[in-house]
This record gives structure tokens, C-alpha cells and sequence, in this order.
């Protein structure tokens, strides 16, 4: 039975970390979870409490600096709500071009949305790369947040064996 539980949890963080690099999937929260099921599988042997308790906490920080990062990145541009709507249609959008999608989805979804608001090309462009920024600094804190996940558990699976 615990080979169903690890195996599982072995799939929550690996759609996790696909989550993680792709916007539209709750990454960060399936890694926790998938960790705190392999944890618990274990009897909490070689990952305690505490462990778990500092991956949660490091994933959820991550997600509410990502999701402060996608509102700010544009408002501080002076950016509207249609820029921000834009964006968030542009990176989903983005998903189905691939990693070139991806990358420019936001800033392109961005500018339109400003653009047909604000019918001013200069200030749609300023809108465009404060989205595109936000999502930058925003997934490099999701990684940065997803390799100290995986190291907590890692150090704690192999140092309580």
C-alpha cells in the first residue's frame, strides 16, 4: 500500500514541477502536497512535522510573492485592468505556442489589453514589460521556492534515515 502512496506522491510533484514552469497549474501547492503525502507514506520517519511545516510555508510565501508580482509588475507601469486582464490571457494563450509563448504571451496580451483601453502604443509598450517583468521575477521566485522545497525534503530524507 505505501508503493500507491509514494507512487502518488511521486506524481503530484512531477505535475507540480510541471505546474511550477507553466502558469495555469497550481505547482508550488502540488509540490507541497506531494511531499507531505511521501512524508506521511513514510510514517514521517525520514521527513518530520517540521520539514513539512517549512516546505508549506516556503510554497505558499512563493505563491503570494508570484501573484503579488503579476498585479504589480503592470500597476507599476501605470498599467490598467485591462492590461493585467490582457496578461493573463496572453500567458494562457502563450501555453499553446510553447516556451516562445510562453515568454511573450504575457507582454503581448498585456499591450493589446492596454492598448485597445488606452489607444496610446507608448504606454501599452510600458504595460507590456512591467506584465512581462512581473512574470520573470515572479517564476524565478517559484523555482528558486521549488528547489528549496526539494532540498528541505532531500536533506531531511537522507540525514534521518
Amino acid at each position: 500500500m505505501a508503493l500507491l502512496w509514494f507512487s502518488l506522491a511521486l506524481i503530484l510533484v512531477l505535475i507540480g514541477i510541471l505546474g511550477t514552469l507553466l502558469p495555469g497549474l497550481p505547482g508550488l501547492p502540488l509540490v507541497a502536497l506531494g511531499l507531505g503525502l511521501a512524508a506521511w507514506a513514510d510514517g514521517f520517519q525520514h521527513v518530520g512535522g517540521w520539514s513539512i511545516f517549512w516546505i508549506a510555508c516556503i510554497g505558499l510565501a512563493a505563491v503570494l510573492i508570484d501573484l503579488a508580482l503579476s498585479v504589480l509588475g503592470p500597476k507599476m507601469t501605470g498599467a490598467s485592468r485591462w492590461a493585467v486582464i490582457g496578461a493573463t490571457v496572453g500567458a494562457i494563450g502563450g501555453l499553446f505556442m510553447g516556451l516562445v509563448g510562453v515568454l511573450i504571451g504575457p507582454f503581448v496580451g498585456a499591450l493589446i489589453g492596454e492598448y485597445m483601453f488606452r489607444q496610446n502604443l507608448g504606454q501599452a509598450t510600458r504595460a507590456g514589460l512591467g506584465a512581462w517583468l512581473g512574470l520573470i521575477v515572479g517564476a524565478a521566485v517559484k523555482v528558486a521556492a521549488l528547489m528549496s522545497m526539494l532540498g528541505i525534503f532531500a536533506l531531511s530524507w537522507f540525514f534521518n534515515p
